[in-house]
């Protein structure tokens, strides 16, 4: 597997990826409306408002990634599709038993993090079908923007092609340091006298390297 360099935009305020389809909205205000009419008990209702109202949020909860929750457009409309048309299936029913409706929805959503998990370690997994620098669109689960990954993949035909992919990154690298010296200056012009001023050393020690046989940490664009 090839050695990766993942680069891109993460918000802390959380999303889950499903919620940056354009469909999203109007698909589950139509699932919540309509659970009431799905159960034979009346416990399952307010069980299910929930699993539907916090889907988003626990969905980040469980992705449980190493690399920042970024999927690319493709990928997240094959996903909502998917749990799109399991959702429909389940409501084209009737009424269901007791105890048989949340535990339906907690299926579908357990199906659908895995879906999410896969799209996004794929999309990483193909950077090493090239050869140097690769950069990819994406869009950041987190709170729905466009961002971008950048990863480096060794899949090179010829030494050539591999000197060039190797002087490639060493140039990203030697930019990389320069906009982190940008940085740093910028903070200890803007500081005041005996405050710390170390962001930047820990921006930097936060998105460091580390190898795919372990894990891959982001680092922020320039």
């Amino acid at each position: 597997m090839a050695l990766l360099l993942c680069l891109g935009l993460t918000a802390a305020l959380a999303r889950g990826c499903l919620h940056c389809h354009s469909n999203f909205s109007e698909k589950f205000s139509f699932y919540r409306h309509h659970v009431n009419l799905k159960s034979w008990w009346v416990g399952d209702i307010p069980v299910s408002g929930s699993l539907l109202t916090d889907w988003g949020q626990d969905t980040m909860k469980e992705l449980h990634l190493a690399i920042p929750a970024e999927i690319t457009r493709e990928k997240l409309n094959q996903v909502a599709n998917a749990v799109y048309q399991k959702m429909d299936q389940l409501y084209q029913g009737k009424m269901y038993f007791p105890g048989y409706f949340p535990n339906e929805l907690r299926a579908i959503f357990r199906e659908q993090v895995h879906l999410i998990q896969n799209a996004i370690i794929e999309s990483r997994i193909d950077c090493q079908r090239h050869c140097g620098i690769f950069q990819y669109q994406t869009i950041s689960c987190t709170n729905c923007t466009d961002s971008h990954v950048i990863c480096f993949g060794y899949n090179c035909e010829s030494s050539v092609q591999w000197e060039t992919a190797v002087q490639g990154l060493l140039l990203y690298i030697n930019k990389w340091h320069k906009y982190v010296s940008f940085i740093r200056g910028r903070e200890c012009a803007l500081s005041p006298r005996g405050e710390d001023t170390d962001t930047s050393d820990r921006f930097m020690n936060k998105h460091q390297l580390s190898s795919s046989r372990g894990r891959t940490e982001p680092l922020r664009p320039f």
